[in-house]
């Protein structure tokens, strides 16, 4: 299953023009994904908000991860200050890989976005947490915070921000969005053989392990006719026939 370097920002020197700060709400936003990171089966890991941004990008190449996502809201140069808005999704100029996921956030992005015409996906060559990643990564600008309209946009669509960013998520990992749910222990039961984990929701994708008769396993979320499980640690899909 696809795995994820969560990173928002930790800039609390940063104030929102309605109050709070950069840190806290970006913090907020990842809090708010996390449900459904989990009922995607997304395995993800979250920068310490008390680190540095070196110590965020080597905690991020201290790992394997397919993706490597940066949360942050902007602010208009001085002179400009509170009269730009809009959301830029920055990539790797050099990553095609940094290029695809962006290009597929600032699309769905669109979709939520007071101005769609002021959502834009932009290649860069000097952001650390773009340049410095051993995984493809993207910085996503939500939105002004020095701007009243787009900070108070983003204090009151937290939890639609988080969902879009999860849905494309999912579709930059090539799997179905599944809505947030609470995670269930359940059985599996099975005319006595083991029940496959799968890597995708389809009998023809590779079999990552077995659970056994019997066994205990956690329902994270469901498409179709599908779960997400978790067993014993092993994140997968199994046909929920055989889950009860």
């Amino acid at each position: 299953m696809p795995s994820l370097f969560l990173s928002p920002s930790t800039q609390e020197f940063n104030p929102y023009v309605i109050g709070g700060t950069e840190e806290q709400y970006m913090n907020e936003v990842a809090d708010a994904m996390e449900p459904y990171l989990v009922s995607n089966g997304i395995r993800f890991t979250r920068n310490d908000p008390n680190a540095s941004l070196s110590q965020a990008i080597n905690l991020s190449n201290s790992a394997v991860y397919d993706l490597h996502l940066a949360l942050h809201s902007n602010a208009a140069p001085p002179a400009l200050s509170g009269t730009l808005q809009g959301t830029d999704v920055y990539y790797n100029a050099a990553g095609a890989r940094s290029r695809d996921a962006a290009e597929i956030i600032a699309a769905n992005f669109k979709q939520i976005y007071p101005d769609p015409s002021r959502v834009r996906a932009v290649p860069n060559s000097t952001l650390a947490e773009l340049v410095r990643t051993n995984a493809p990564a993207v910085l996503i600008e939500i939105a002004y915070h020095d701007n009243t309209e787009d900070a108070t946009w983003i204090v009151n669509n937290i939890p639609a921000i988080a969902r879009n960013l999860v849905q494309s998520l999912t579709q930059y990992f090539g799997i179905p969005f599944v809505e947030a749910q609470t995670p269930q222990t359940e059985t599996v039961t099975t005319a006595g053989g083991a029940l496959n984990i799968r890597a995708r929701p389809n009998t023809t994708s590779a079999i990552l392990g077995t659970a056994p008769n019997g066994a205990p396993i956690t329902v994270l979320g469901e498409w179709m006719d599908w779960y997400v499980v978790n067993y014993n640690g092993l994140i997968g899909y199994a046909f929920s026939e055989f889950i009860q």
